[in-house]
């Protein structure tokens, strides 16, 4: 099946003054579509990766770099578009809160854990908060457009991924220019709570 590129589902500047319109424009449309456009092209010939979901596809394309790049490039931006969509909750509550307060003692503390992960990614790559096999949360990194469910790929970063933070120059290069943590700080003020809770119930 062909890939596509999912509609953000909100206006470009829904997400100002903490996310630009025109980074919104050019991430969104020029940089995820690139990716979906290449996937497709690298699967011609792959009848059988072809037929997988995105999802499912992750943990088969360790061996093939253009559907590495591409795949995991599609996957993790479009669940990065789904966790900072405007409207949902501005905080976690319920088993999320909970969970959170167990695996990392308070939301404050799980925050400064995860933004480390995404400060200290050296060059381009994701921070993510993930659900681990025995049910608890856990905070990683990967580089470029790898993910937690590339397998092998993913290392010691092994999880099911219910918030991903893309730390590529290109998601806030013309606003924060090199301050990422900048832009990681603004990050926390457009995540959707609620997309994220939801993610974590399917996924437990």
């Amino acid at each position: 099946m062909a890939h596509s590129l999912p509609d953000l589902g909100f206006s470009l500047d829904a997400l100002e003054p903490h996310i630009d319109a025109k980074t919104m424009e050019i991430h969104h449309g020029k940089h995820h579509n690139a990716y979906v456009t290449k996937l497709n092209a690298a699967l011609e010939g792959h009848d059988a990766l072809s037929a997988l979901s995105l999802v499912d596809l992750q943990a088969k394309i360790a061996d093939f770099p253009a559907l590495r790049n591409n795949g995991g490039g599609h996957f993790n931006h479009s669940l990065f578009w789904e966790v900072i969509a405007p409207g949902g909750a501005t905080a976690p509550s319920g088993d999320l809160a909970t969970a959170i307060n167990a695996a990392f003692g308070s939301f404050d503390a799980f925050k400064e854990e995860f933004s480390n992960a995404g400060a200290n990614r050296f060059g381009s790559g994701w921070a993510w908060l993930g659900v681990k096999s025995d049910g608890t949360l856990g905070v990683c990194s990967t580089p470029n457009q790898d993910n937690p469910l590339m397998g092998e790929v993913a290392g010691t970063c092994n999880c099911t991924p219910i918030l991903g933070l893309d730390v590529w120059e290109h998601a806030y290069y013309l606003n924060y220019q090199n301050r990422r943590p900048d832009y990681i700080s603004a990050f926390w003020h457009v995540v959707n709570w609620d997309v994220v809770a939801a993610n974590f119930a399917a996924a437990k």
